[in-house]
């Protein structure tokens, strides 16, 4: 089969959106993208043998031919039988109620959908074309996608490998476990044997994450949809990637929270994910990163997103969890990202880098990186999106952080020596754990690789100043609301 031309793909690309927008006119836009990935899905995997009675992709283009109504229902029996189950069981139930069905006057932009999908003889485009919609659609309500150039970074700084165990408890629509696929895969130049594994709470996203993955041929596996946190994880990873939910309240499980109205919340239940002090029920910040941290294997790795009050918050639950951190010799690398990467939010955040092994060994660094943290300050590494007030970090940005962070930890690439590491002002700086633990064990990267002193500057770091201390302010804010409510209820 014959790869799509350029000026070809490029119609297509077209044809798809504006059939797109057209549907959801008659529908919300949010499930007028979930029902092209669904049509996406089908011209992927609705296929079956002549004479079984099964309906199949080829069948809905017959019917989409005639115009007539028959196309709505022709879809919507199609991705019933076909769709991804999100049950234990591997059964349908539950599954025709998840994707919208096609509202009665779709018949022409479904009809042109159809057509327009069948054309198309590569659909990894036009399914990244959809997800990114889809993360734009639903973004005010902080369930976005992962944007492909921080997945790139994120995927970058784990470094996963052939054969590793790679968890994403929070996995969305799955870009970080397709992203961990393609950088193995190029790397080792055969389809990767590894174990792809991914948890999601939300059932109409779980099911766009196995969509995600039977369109592009990778094997992983999706829990049924339920809380990460709920349990310990049943196995280590070698690998974890989460985009984590920030300051994510009423964390625990529902049947722990329910309490009697003129009682207090009772404290949150013996955990080993926490074995010295539990976190607070009013942020998930610090339950998430443990949970990470206890997921972890032997020689595992993790890199996560979290807002910045968790990296220089003066809370002494937040402080006394960095401490833990680093006299347990986790942290690795901090990376402070620029704003508005996110593109639905102003807030700032950080990129974590866990590492359960930081000795010099083979096959990983040649470099002793034990009781030593790298600080990398992005703040300013952004390039502008056309046409938007967002921003990107970019493909040259990505590369100028993880080529800082292989060389720090002495990786090389295909046998060459390791490029050697030095500290630069403004960007990068590398500490002891003594050093950050003077520092009341703040692991705010702008804190050690400050940009050189100038009259901007000076201005640029108030703000940041400011702004951190806001958002710490906001933080204090909510867990006295939290408390305030605890004490009317008892009255």
């Amino acid at each position: 089969m014959q790869a799509d031309g350029p000026s070809s793909l490029d119609e297509v690309l077209v044809k798809v959106r504006r059939h797109r927008t057209h549907l959801s006119r008659l529908m919300n836009a949010h499930d007028a993208t979930r029902l092209v990935l669904g049509l996406l899905y089908l011209s992927r995997t609705a296929y079956a043998a002549p004479g079984t009675g099964v309906p199949t992709w080829s069948w809905v283009l017959n019917q989409s031919a005639g115009r007539g109504s028959e196309i709505r229902a022709a879809v919507s029996k199609c991705l019933a039988h076909w769709l991804p189950a999100t049950d234990a069981q591997g059964g349908d139930a539950g599954t025709r109620s998840l994707m919208p069905v096609p509202p009665p006057g779709s018949e022409g932009p479904l009809h042109a959908l159809v057509q327009a999908i069948g054309t198309a003889q590569r659909v990894g485009p036009l399914l990244d074309q959809c997800l990114q919609d889809l993360s734009t659609d639903q973004a005010e309500g902080s369930h976005y996608f992962t944007p492909v150039d921080i997945a790139q970074l994120m995927v970058g700084a784990a470094v996963p490998g052939d054969r590793h165990r790679v968890l994403d408890p929070v996995c969305g629509s799955g870009g970080l476990l397709v992203e961990s696929h393609r950088y193995v895969r190029d790397r080792v130049e055969l389809e990767p044997a590894m174990s792809l594994q991914g948890k999601e709470q939300h059932a109409h996203t779980s099911q766009v994450a196995r969509m995600n993955f039977a369109v592009r041929g990778i094997t992983a596996h999706v829990f049924p949809p339920g809380d990460s946190l709920a349990e310990p994880e049943a196995e280590p990873h070698d690998i974890i990637l989460a985009n984590l939910p920030f300051n994510q309240r009423d964390w625990t499980p529902e049947d722990e929270a329910e309490q009697d109205v003129h009682r207090p919340a009772p404290p949150v239940p013996n955990d080993p994910r926490w074995p010295e002090e539990s976190p607070s029920r009013g942020s998930a910040n610090s339950a998430w990163i443990q949970h990470i941290a206890h997921a972890l294997a032997p020689a595992g790795r993790a890199a996560f997103l979290m807002a910045d009050s968790v990296a220089n918050g003066r809370q002494p639950i937040t402080r006394r969890l960095r401490e833990r951190l680093l006299r347990d010799d986790l942290v690795e690398c901090v990376i402070a990202l620029p704003p508005r990467v996110f593109g639905h939010t102003e807030a700032t955040a950080c990129m974590w880098v866990l590492n359960k092994d930081k000795s010099a060994r083979p096959g990983w660094g040649v470099l002793d990186r034990r009781q030593q943290v790298l600080f990398i300050n992005a703040r300013r590494a952004f390039e502008p999106i056309p046409n938007s007030r967002a921003r990107r970090l970019g493909d040259k940005n990505t590369a100028s952080i993880l080529t800082t962070l292989a060389a720090w930890r002495g990786l090389s690439e295909s046998g060459t020596a390791a490029t050697p590491y030095n500290d630069t002002a403004g960007w990068s700086r590398s500490c002891t754990t003594r050093e950050i633990a003077d520092r009341a064990s703040s692991l705010m990267p702008t804190s050690y690789a400050a940009e050189p002193p100038s009259p901007v500057q000076d201005t640029r770091n108030r703000i940041d100043q400011l702004k951190a201390e806001l958002a710490d302010q906001f933080d204090q804010m909510r867990r006295l609301e939290l408390r305030l409510l605890d004490v009317l209820e008892e009255i």
